[in-house]
């Protein structure tokens, strides 16, 4: 009866899911339609899948996995994940939605050729060489946690469960494309918030509440309470700290969170949302860490710090509710998942062979040949995830920090400096990438900081540097001052 009861919230899921596959199947007849949902997206639906997105399975493995061997120290992740948000959303979000519309860009790559002026789309080629590496390294990841959830949960060995994850989120992105993605993400960000405020105050109830969950930490060992953590107040302990704040540099507009401003109805969707998604990222994050935490408590000794949620949500709750978590960790990964294929697959359909090789394509054969990349994607990543040994959350941020070390420090010039130059920005999206990858190959494990900052200080500057030395397109200068203005006098 208990496998049972495992089994309904699943199988209620995976319904859920195929019925937003296929009710959302008749708006991806075009390009538009397919990756940007038309530009129809409400403001619930952008802020819940912003953050779904944005957070993919390290948030309900890694993160409680985080706060479960490091303790308080986790916390600054959380703040550094609080204000990346929070300025994407005050301070950018609004600025790119009306420079794309003004383009009538779908993708990001389609605003930065536009917004440059790059008619030998050299932007659009640097930026599907580093989302092909970098996205499908984070599928993969995804992909991985995705067995690994299985196994923790229902003792599926971690092959299958590979498999049932990618068969659900192929299915429901191919035939729905963006809409389907954001309508699901809604549902994923629903399932990952109500999970991570139930979870940490049922397991805080069970440790005796916060102080004495503080006490037996102190006990276990003192330095699972210190904001520096083992480290100490000291050049490591800054680094870490660091470290930490700068995993949320990338949600300042990574492409595969700014494709849902792209598609945002209006600027006022966007001034809506952005109180729902600072709110949600804040919940969300705390809960993990208080998770983690309590779990230390609890269950001591885990030879697998990422299974901890698995172990609290199976350990705490009956076998139905257990279900629910099973659920709650796949919306994690899936949500995640669904975003970056449809992504890699804009990048590789739209951005290269469209508007490269064939811009006189027809709109149906570019959809088509969107869907069969999207599964080709899907079927490569699953190549590169059979691995079940690897942290989710240092492999996934891998991935995020060549993606935010690339194409953010160029997106936020872009928005707020009239100076800034093609050159400067082909120098810095791939000057970035270059340091975070050398970073975590040869510097990263004798510093102890995260390739982030140096990837994202290094684009920045490059980007700065060079366009200080060459010209920018003509024009730019007043094109962003009507945006500013637009923006300021726009009422909800």
């Amino acid at each position: 009866m208990d496998k049972i009861a495992l089994y309904i919230p699943l199988m209620i899921y995976v319904i859920v899911l195929i019925g937003i596959g296929l009710s959302s199947g008749k708006e991806n007849k075009t390009v538009e339609g397919y990756y940007v949902a038309g530009k129809k997206l409400r403001y619930w639906i952008i802020s819940f899948s912003t953050n779904a997105t944005g957070e993919s399975s390290w948030l309900l493995l890694g993160l409680t996995g985080m706060g479960y061997a490091i303790g308080v120290h986790a916390f600054w992740v959380v703040l550094g994940e609080v204000l990346g948000v929070a300025f994407c959303w005050i301070f950018m979000a609004r600025r790119l939605k009306v420079y794309t519309d003004k383009f009538n860009s779908i993708t990001v790559p389609d605003y930065l050729e536009d917004r440059f002026d790059d008619r030998r789309h050299i932007l659009r080629i640097v930026s599907a060489v580093i989302l092909i590496t970098m996205v499908t390294s984070y599928v993969a990841a995804q992909l991985t946690a995705t067995g690994k959830a299985f196994k923790a949960f229902l003792d599926i060995d971690f092959m299958t469960g590979t498999i049932i994850g990618l068969i659900i989120v192929i299915f429901y992105t191919v035939f729905g494309g963006l809409k389907a993605v954001a309508r699901a993400d809604f549902f994923h960000g629903f399932l990952m918030l109500s999970g991570l405020i139930l979870l940490p105050i049922v397991a805080l109830y069970h440790t005796g509440g916060i102080a004495e969950m503080g006490r037996s930490l102190f006990n276990a060992d003192p330095d699972l309470l210190k904001v520096f953590g083992s480290y100490g107040f000291g050049l490591s302990g800054i680094i870490s700290v660091v470290g930490f704040l700068g995993i949320g540099l990338a949600f300042m507009c990574s492409p595969q969170i700014s494709v849902r401003f792209i598609a945002a109805k209006n600027q006022g969707e966007i001034i809506r949302g952005k109180y729902i998604a600072i709110l949600f990222i804040l919940i969300a994050d705390t809960g993990a860490v208080l998770a983690g935490m309590a779990g230390r408590v609890l269950y001591p000794g885990l030879t697998d710090q990422e299974t901890i949620l698995p172990v609290l949500s199976s350990e705490l709750f009956p076998a139905f509710i257990t279900g629910i978590f099973i659920t709650i960790v796949l919306a994690a990964i899936i949500s995640t998942v669904d975003s970056l294929l449809i992504l890699l697959s804009s990048a590789v359909v739209r951005d290269v062979y469209q508007k490269v090789f064939r811009p006189d394509a027809s709109q149906k054969k570019i959809v088509f040949l969107g869907k069969l990349v999207t599964v080709i994607i899907g079927l490569s990543a699953f190549m590169f995830s059979l691995t079940e040994n690897r942290l989710i959350f240092w492999f996934v941020l891998f991935a995020w920090a060549g993606i935010g070390s690339a194409f953010c420090p160029v997106i936020i010039l872009s928005l707020f400096w009239k100076r800034i130059t093609k050159e400067g920005a082909i120098a810095g999206m791939i000057g970035g990438f270059t340091v975070a990858m050398v970073w975590v190959i040869a510097f990263s494990e004798s510093t102890g900081l995260y390739e982030m900052i140096p990837g994202f200080i290094s684009s920045f500057l490059i980007a700065y540097v060079v366009s200080l030395f060459t010209q920018p397109p003509a024009g730019a200068a007043q094109e962003l001052e009507n945006v500013v203005q637009t923006v300021k006098n726009y009422t909800v």
